[in-house]
């Protein structure tokens, strides 16, 4: 049987964490006397750090100092969300139906690890995962394909057999650029702005294994 892989996003898609992430940023950005608007969060929810800063806190900013302010925010985030962490509807469920089956899956996120293994341990899916590609494993964040194809490389599956699943524009854009079939939900983004997904759900309960299949057939 061809190896069949599902590759997870992390925020946005696996756990409802969108509400600590906008905290956090908040805080970092009020502590340099600068807003931070849900606007702008939304404008830059699902990429890398350096690119957010470099959005919303001006080009011009030391290395050093984007790092510290990185960090900073990943600190406040895990702090903020360490006790609140849950998953969205369907996620679980379509998590353990596959692990019955011969697909393999993986975690596919522009966040640290650490953030990584606070969710999954919180959820207690730590187990489900056959690779975990986080932030610092490519030089090139979403939209460029690097994590999808590294992942895909890892679990060695075929990126033609993988599908991907994500809540952001630019995501939904890698797993295009990977060559690999994509299912947005829109947890993050109205289905019109991920229209160039294979397939766009308000929930994840509507997707089943077969639907899975099915994008691949």
């Amino acid at each position: 049987m061809t190896s069949k892989a599902l590759i997870w996003d992390l925020d946005g898609v696996i756990a409802d964490t969108a509400p600590f992430h906008f905290l956090a940023w908040q805080r970092v950005a009020q502590d340099r006397g600068i807003a931070f608007t849900e606007t702008d969060f939304r404008q830059t929810f699902g990429k890398r750090n350096p690119e957010i800063i470099a959005a919303k806190f001006g080009t011009d900013i030391p290395l050093q100092d984007i790092e510290s302010l990185a960090v900073k925010k990943e600190e406040l985030f895990r702090r903020i969300a360490k006790q609140s962490i849950k998953p969205f509807p369907g996620v679980l469920n379509l998590m353990l139906a596959l692990k019955a089956t011969a697909w393999k899956m993986a975690i596919v996120s522009s966040t640290p690890v650490e953030n990584i293994r606070l969710i999954i341990q919180s959820l207690d899916i730590a187990g489900l995962f056959d690779t975990i590609i986080a932030d610092k494993d490519v030089s090139r964040g979403k939209p460029e394909p690097d994590g999808f194809l590294l992942a895909a490389n890892r679990l060695a599956v075929a990126p033609a057999n993988c599908v991907v699943i994500e809540d952001a524009i630019a995501g939904v854009q890698a797993a295009k650029n990977a060559g690999m079939k994509c299912i947005a939900v829109t947890n993050t983004h109205p289905a019109d702005r991920l229209s160039q997904a294979d397939r766009v759900v308000d929930s994840l309960e509507d997707i089943s294994v077969e639907t899975l299949e099915a994008l691949l057939q």
